[in-house]
């Protein structure tokens, strides 16, 4: 009875029993998180990213301002919130990687290598545009922004500023006060060109003519770059201990520069006319498929689904964490996110048009064009502007590592799980600095003169429809192979309660729909893609899909390769031992390895299994239970000869009232 009351408080209190002090880590050799705060924050750095800054408001004004959010919302409740919290349920579960999972189904492991593949290209692109930001970081720490006017020698007769160009002679003192009262002045020509424009591609980039023009390596873009890596891995040296602790501001942070651009740019005039362009309804969108494709790809490519990430934050949570709320909030948090951004770029683009005496549209961007020159242009007219140039860029970088964490933790905790002997867990550190160094030498080709073209071309490719595919197989082999009814049990093993029912419907039917609609739609709308007026070559084109179809046929040949390596006479025999979950898939620890995944095998588990293991438990289970019968007898004939034994030599069968210690 003291063993089962300890048991169960265990259970109650995540493995502390009250009076006991509290462990630290329930996974002593894993690790957890600190606490939950730790888990939801960087799920909301990772998820929050520069997609939400740069895409959603172009996005959102592009589809029918606000009529786009209504599909948007329900694109959310059908699809992001459920595969969130599938991913989430999936890793924290089995308290694995995006490699370790599928014991799940050994079979389609080639999924945690594709994640694993996505996840790398990811990784080295990604941090090449938070090195770009933190370069331009540097240089607003000035008097007067660089890209301000077009007096400079990478300057073309093209461009044109949007100060007056009186202001060249004032001095520096003067400069950011007189940008206030300064009248603008468009240059009526057949083509502008901003000098935030050309600052951006005959400075910063110094830009090629073509992909294969590898030209030199722009040494500012590559100092950054190892700035960038360095910053990361100093922030993931402990693993989730040392990254927990760090996004207590990197995941703040931004929402407070955001808070103080938003009120500056709704204090601007045009502000409201750049909002209203965001926001207007234009509801004859709706019925566009084009529109709900759009809604759908956002939800799916900003909540970092499939790519592994949200498996292997979710595997350092306490087994009990109610990760069903975590979902909701983090995935509610995101969209919440970039419509609070619609509102600060458009305040912004909306000032500047005003200025420009143009529409909205023409100064609206997305992507690199409205980070690197649309908004950084608009800064100029600004007053102090090196202030609100260093709280933009700034923003861009800590929302960018946010996510940068993420990636290389997922790459990471792979390695470590793949491989599991005691020196690589102790010594997780240099496994981490390893992968950092990795990717900051595959970044290299991204800092060249070309690198633009690679970065863009990685961009679009690496990470596009083969996510959904990803996605899509990882539902239905959880749903379909493993078992809806199994994976439920599961669930409420966890968490306590099962899964409500409007996700049981989402993870059997509605999402795997909406994923193929995404992949459908995905194929339908491909165009080729092409940086302002370059057209990339055919070969640039082959690699690209190369690169997207790298992570997705890791599936077809890990599938044969396990097919091969499994048990059996036939290839059906083979194929339904590789589909089979492996003996060790379950929780972590023994402490929660209880019901179908107790050591001693419960009637449920055992009809649970295929037909041939079925017999041989249950022949098992009856060798067992005679066993015990044998020793309950023997035990009981040596208790009765003892009673004979004692009643013999007191001449009493009642022992207890015998005052004769002997006996």
């Amino acid at each position: 009875n003291k063993i089962g009351f300890f048991s169960n408080s265990r259970h109650r209190y995540n493995g502390a029993v009250p009076g006991e002090p509290v462990k630290k880590d329930e996974n002593s050799r894993r690790g957890n998180w600190g606490n939950q705060i730790e888990f939801v924050l960087t799920s909301v750095g990772y998820a929050v990213g520069l997609g939400n800054v740069w895409r959603f408001p172009y996005l959102c004004y592009r589809n029918g301002g606000g009529a786009f959010m209504l599909p948007y919302f329900i694109m959310l409740v059908f699809c992001g919130i459920p595969l969130f919290f599938l991913e989430l349920s999936f890793g924290q579960f089995a308290s694995l990687g995006c490699l370790g999972v599928w014991k799940i189904s050994p079979m389609f492991k080639g999924v945690g290598y594709g994640m694993m593949v996505v996840s790398t290209y990811i990784g080295i692109y990604y941090n090449v545009v938070i090195c770009i930001a933190f370069y331009y970081f540097f240089l607003s720490m000035t008097n007067l922004l660089p890209w301000t006017y077009c007096n400079n020698p990478w300057n073309t007769p093209d461009c044109s500023g949007v100060v007056s160009s009186y202001q060249l002679n004032a001095s520096l003192a003067n400069a950011t006060s007189s940008l206030v009262a300064g009248v603008s002045e468009v240059v009526n020509r057949t083509k502008r060109t901003s000098p935030s424009e050309e600052y951006w591609k005959h400075y910063v980039l110094n830009i090629s003519d073509d992909i294969g023009n590898f030209g030199e390596v722009r040494l500012p873009i590559l100092g950054c770059l190892a700035v960038s890596w360095a910053v990361v891995f100093l922030c993931l040296i402990r693993g989730v201990k040392s990254s927990g602790k760090v996004v207590y501001f990197t995941a703040t942070f931004p929402y407070v520069v955001l808070t103080i651009l938003f009120i500056r740019g709704i204090t601007l005039d045009g502000a409201i006319n750049g909002i209203k362009y965001y926001l207007t309804p234009q509801w004859q969108k709706v019925l566009d498929a084009k529109v709900w494709g759009d809604a759908a790809s956002q939800i799916f490519y900003s909540l970092g689904c499939a790519w592994g990430g949200l498996i292997t934050m979710a595997s350092y949570n306490k087994f009990h964490n109610n990760c069903f709320r975590d979902s909701i909030i983090i995935s509610i948090t995101n969209c919440a996110t970039s419509v609070y951004a619609g509102f600060v770029i458009f305040s912004i683009l909306g000032f500047m048009a005003h200025h420009l005496n143009v529409p909205v549209s023409e100064v609206a961007d997305h992507g690199p064009g409205l980070a690197f020159v649309a908004y950084p242009e608009a800064l100029t007219l600004l007053p102090i502007s090196p202030l609100w140039s260093l709280l933009f860029f700034f923003m861009l970088i800590l929302l960018g590592l946010g996510t940068q964490f993420c990636l290389l933790e997922t790459l990471v905790t792979a390695i470590v799980d793949e491989i599991g002997t005691d020196w690589i867990i102790k010594n997780k550190t240099v496994v981490t600095l390893s992968v950092a160094i990795a990717g900051f030498l595959l970044g290299v080709p991204l800092t060249t003169q070309a690198g633009i073209y690679w970065l863009l071309l990685m961009d679009n490719y690496a990470a596009s429809f083969s996510l959904v595919i990803i996605s899509c197989i990882m539902c239905i082999c959880i749903m379909y192979i493993y078992g809806h009814r199994n994976y439920f049990k599961d669930v409420e093993m966890m968490l306590g309660f099962p899964p409500p029912l409007f996700f049981k419907v989402c993870w059997r039917f509605i999402s795997p729909v909406i994923i193929s609609f995404i992949l459908i739609f995905t194929v339908i709308q491909y165009k080729p893609i092409t940086y302002n007026d370059y057209v990339y070559p055919g070969w640039s084109l082959a690699i690209g899909f190369a690169m997207a179809l790298s992570s997705v046929v890791c599936i077809p040949i890990y599938a044969l390769y396990k097919i091969s390596k499994s048990p059996g006479a036939t290839f059906r025999e083979r194929l339904k031992a590789a589909c089979r979950a492996h003996p060790k898939w379950g929780p972590a620890l023994q402490e929660h390895r209880t019901g179908r995944y107790a050591p001693m095998a419960s009637e449920d588990t055992v009809e649970a299994r295929p037909l041939k293991e079925r017999d041989e438990l249950k022949e098992e289970q009856k060798e067992k239970e005679k066993e015990k019968e044998k020793e309950e007898g023997k035990e009981k004939e040596r208790k009765d000869e003892i009673s004979l034994t004692i009643q013999g030599s007191n001449g009493s069968t009642n022992t207890h009232n015998n005052p004769n210690p002997s006996a």
